[in-house]
């Protein structure tokens, strides 16, 4: 198992971004979604959790095989999906995302969202993440895949009408006010034999993405929904999730290939002979506890729902 803490600051409050947030998935998930992949939303609904209290549980499923790199399609069905289950007990949520033919498969996300610039070094409570594992993104400099850059969301050109906040410059996160940080510990595992450094090192870098993506156009599409109240943003989620799954259910409709593969029964492929006999070569790659954002492969896995 491979587990990094993510802390990513941005120049709003926690209160803000409680709308903010629910905006961004809403419209990341959209943008996201064509070509018969994308996220479709299956449950969205109150809920009560005995220890914090009122909030909201969601439930999604992911397409995205044929953006999977053709190792891993050699393994899987033409089209599969993701299930993610979020916990959304702000200013604390949790996300999980498996997948029942690939059982061994299971990442966990907590997050935390606070009022200052990431210096909180205990921030879930239990026992403080080595500092080897603490991966700083700043959604001003960091990159982010070519095809995600858009000059709207280049947050050295951003001013915010609404907010009068922006441009960000360099430094930006030790004198910008206000300043928040979404504190995300990340827990990914996948037991295969000769595929668990590779898939863990991979997933992660996805992870990297989509996180800067996700923050990014949330302060950049700050006047888009700021001021909004809570049960407007929640009209208008529901509006873009409807949108959304009709998009894909009709995308699914049209395509030749089957909505659903046409077995169900779940397959754990962990002997070497079992991968050799699929013509995967079983290679051990040495995992990587690094933080560095660089990667060998170059064709990134969208999970393109919750960055949160």
């Amino acid at each position: 198992m491979l587990i990094k803490e993510y802390r990513i600051c941005m120049p709003l409050t926690v209160e803000e971004y409680k709308t903010g947030q629910l905006y961004m998935i809403s419209k990341h998930s959209h943008e996201q979604s064509s070509g018969g992949e994308g996220v479709e939303v299956v449950r969205n609904e109150p809920d009560t959790h005995p220890q914090y209290g009122a909030g909201q549980i969601t439930e999604k499923r992911i397409y995205l095989s044929s953006k999977l790199p053709s190792w891993i399609r050699k393994f899987v069905p033409m089209i599969f999906y993701v299930t993610e289950k979020a916990w959304n007990f702000y200013p604390y949520t949790i996300t999980e995302y498996s997948c029942s033919f690939i059982p061994r498969l299971n990442i966990r996300i907590e997050t935390r969202f606070e009022n200052n610039n990431g210096s909180n070094e205990n921030v879930f409570g239990d026992s403080p993440t080595p500092r080897e594992s603490v991966c700083f993104l700043d959604i001003l400099s960091d990159p982010i895949p070519e095809k995600h850059y858009k000059k709207s969301e280049d947050l050295r050109c951003w001013v915010s009408d609404k907010t009068g906040r922006g441009p960000l410059v360099d430094g930006w996160r030790n004198n910008t006010k206000p300043i928040m940080c979404s504190y995300k510990r990340v827990e990914c595992s996948f037991e295969v034999y000769g595929f668990q450094g590779r898939t863990e090192d991979f997933i992660h870098k996805n992870i990297r993405d989509i996180l800067l993506v996700g923050h990014r156009q949330a302060v950049a599409w700050v006047d888009e929904w700021h001021g909004m109240s809570l049960e407007g943003v929640r009209e208008f989620e529901k509006r873009l999730q409807q949108e959304t799954n009709s998009k894909l259910k009709s995308e699914h409709f049209d395509s030749a290939a089957p909505l659903r593969p046409s077995f169900s029964r779940s397959v754990s492929v962990t002997d070497e002979s079992s991968l050799k006999k699929m013509g995967v070569n079983t290679l051990v790659i040495p995992d990587s506890s690094s933080c560095d954002s660089s990667s060998s492969l170059n064709k990134p896995m969208r999970m393109n729902s919750t960055s949160e």
